[in-house]
C-alpha cells in the first residue's frame, strides 16, 4: 500500500509557508546587527553573516528559477563566490562579495521570481519536482544557514543583538532516569517522506539488541559533576585524540563557560548568565560527551539506537515521523524554531515523548551519537553529490534530534546531522545509554 499522493495546493500553500518562514528568520538574523558585523568574520570557523544571505539567495536561484523552472541565469558571474565547496569559510573575507544591501536585493530578487514558479508548479513529472522536493530542500537549505548564523551570534563579541522569551519553567522531573528499549528489528530512515533528504533513505530494517537510554538529556548540574570530579583530567575517560585535543587546547569546560567565584558562568547571545542547572549541556564536543559517559559508566547510544528510542512504537510495531507520531510539531511537542534562545529545562514537553516515555529527543540540543556518518544500504545521491556524499566516513560524528534553532521543516525522526568531533561552537548537547536487558 502506497501513501496518497498530496493534494497540489496543499503542497503548494505548504511550500509557500515554509519559504516565507525561513525568509523571515533570515531578515531578522541580518537586520539586527550594523553592517561591520554582516561584513566581519566573527570566527574562522563560520562565514561572515553576508555570505551566507547571499549564498542563499544563489542556492535558491540555481535549483529553483534555473533547474526547476529552467530560466536564465540572474547573476552567473557570482556562482563561484558563493560555492561552498570551492572556498573554505577561512578565505570568505577576503572574496569580492556582494554588500550587504546588494546581497538583500539579490535575495529578494531571486525569491519574487520564485514565487511566480511557485504559483504554477506542477508537484510531479520528475524526482526534483515530485511533492514539491525541490521547494522543500531550499526552504530546509535557508533554515540550515539560518542555524549556522544564529550559530555565528553567538561567537560574535559585542552587545546582545537577538532577544526571545525564555522557554516556560517546568517543574523539576522526578520520573525514571532511564528507559528501557526492547531489542528486536525496526524500520530506520525512510522511503515515504517527501522532503526527506538523501542521506536519510531509504527505509531498511535494523536490528537493535536492548538496552537502556536517559529519559532526557545530559544536564548542566550532571555534567558539573564531571568537571568537579577531575573529568578534564583523567585520561582514562577519553579517546585518545579527544585527550590530545584538550591538553592542547586547554579545554576544561563546556564552550563559552568560565569559573568565576566559586559559580559557572557563561556567555550566551551577548549576555552573561550562571550556567543553568536543569537546562541540557550545551556547546560540548563528541569527545567531551563521550568521556562524560565512560565516567559515568555508560556510553553514547549508537544512531540506530536513538532512531529506535525516537521512533518506534511497539504497541503498533511501527515507525513513526516523529518521537509522538505523526503530526508535525507543534510548540507543545518540542523546542524548535528559535522561538526560544536556549534549551528547555531537562523533562519538559510531556506531550513530545515516545510511546517508551523518552522525553526532548526533538528540539533543545543536537544530540551527539556513538555512530559514524556513513550511507543506509541502497543510498543513492540525490540532486547532488557534495549533500552527503563527500561527507560520508569516519571523519564525521552523527548528532540526532535537532536544537532549539532547528526548524520544523529540517528537523524529522529520520533528519540527520553530521560534525567533526571536535566541534562546540554547534548547539550540542547528548544523552547516555547502557547495554542489556531488563
Amino acid at each position: 500500500m502506497t501513501d496518497p499522493v498530496p493534494d497540489a495546493e496543499l503542497l503548494r500553500e505548504r511550500a509557500l509557508a515554509s519559504l516565507v518562514t525561513a525568509r523571515d528568520r533570515t531578515t531578522l538574523l541580518t537586520s539586527c546587527v550594523e553592517e561591520p558585523d554582516l561584513t566581519a568574520q566573527h570566527s574562522p570557523l563560520m562565514s561572515p553573516l553576508v555570505w551566507d544571505l547571499a549564498h542563499i539567495g544563489n542556492q535558491e536561484e540555481l535549483w529553483l528559477l534555473r533547474r526547476v523552472a529552467g530560466r536564465e541565469a540572474i547573476r552567473p558571474e557570482i556562482d563561484g563566490l558563493y560555492d561552498a565547496f570551492e572556498h573554505p569559510r577561512a578565505e570568505r573575507p577576503s572574496l569580492p562579495l556582494l554588500p550587504p544591501e546588494e546581497a538583500r536585493r539579490y535575495a529578494a530578487e531571486v525569491r519574487g521570481r520564485v514565487l511566480d514558479v511557485l504559483e504554477d508548479a506542477a508537484f510531479h513529472g520528475t524526482r526534483l519536482t515530485e511533492a514539491g522536493f525541490a521547494f522543500g530542500m531550499i526552504a530546509q537549505h535557508e533554515q540550515q544557514h539560518d542555524e549556522t548564523m544564529l550559530i555565528t551570534h553567538q561567537l560574535r563579541s559585542g552587545p546582545q543583538a537577538l532577544t526571545a522569551p525564555d522557554p516556560d519553567p517546568a517543574p523539576p522531573y522526578t520520573g525514571p532516569a532511564e528507559v528501557l528499549v526492547p531489542g528486536g528489528p525496526f524500520t530506520m530512515g525512510t522511503s515515504t517522506e517527501p522532503w526527506a533528504l538523501d542521506n536519510e533513505r531509504p527505509a531498511h530494517v535494523r536490528e537493535v539488541a536492548p538496552f537502556w537510554i536517559d529519559t532526557t538529556p545530559v544536564t548542566n548540574a550532571a555534567y558539573q559533576e564531571f568537571i568537579d570530579d577531575g573529568g578534564y583530567d583523567e585520561p582514562r575517560w577519553w579517546a585518545p585524540d579527544g585527550w590530545d585535543h584538550v591538553r592542547r587546547h586547554g579545554i576544561h569546560a563546556p564552550l563559552f563557560w568560565r569559573r568565576e567565584g566559586g559559580r559557572w558562568l557563561r556567555r550566551h547571545f551577548g549576555a552573561t548568565e550562571t550556567v543553568p542547572p536543569d537546562e541540557p549541556v550545551l556547546h560540548v564536543c563528541w569527545y567531551e560527551a563521550d568521556a562524560y559517559a565512560r565516567w559515568a559508566g555508560r556510553r553514547l547510544p549508537t544512531e540506530a539506537e536513538w532512531e529506535k528510542a525516537a521512533r518506534h512504537d511497539p504497541a503498533h510495531d511501527r515507525s513513526a515521523r516523529y518521537p509522538w507520531g505523526d503530526q508535525d510539531p507543534t510548540p507543545d511537542h518540542a523546542n524548535l524554531g528559535q522561538r526560544h534562545l536556549r534549551p528547555a529545562p531537562a523533562g519538559s514537553y510531556e506531550a513530545g515523548a515516545s510511546p517508551l516515555g523518552v522525553r526532548q529527543l526533538m528540539g533543545d540540543v543536537w544530540e551527539w551519537t556513538a555512530s559514524d556518518f556513513l550511507p543506509y544500504p541502497g543510498f543513492t545521491a540525490f540532486p547532488y553529490k557534495e549533500y552527503s556524499d563527500v561527507f560520508f566516513g569516519p571523519e564525521h560524528k552523527v548528532l540526532r534530534g535537532g536544537s532549539f534553532a532547528v526548524d520544523p521543516v529540517a528537523c524529522r525522526g529520520t533528519f540527520r546531522n553530521w560534525d567533526y568531533p571536535i566541534r562546540r561552537q554547534i548547539f550540542s548537547g547528548f544523552r547516555t545509554a547502557r547495554s542489556g536487558g531488563a
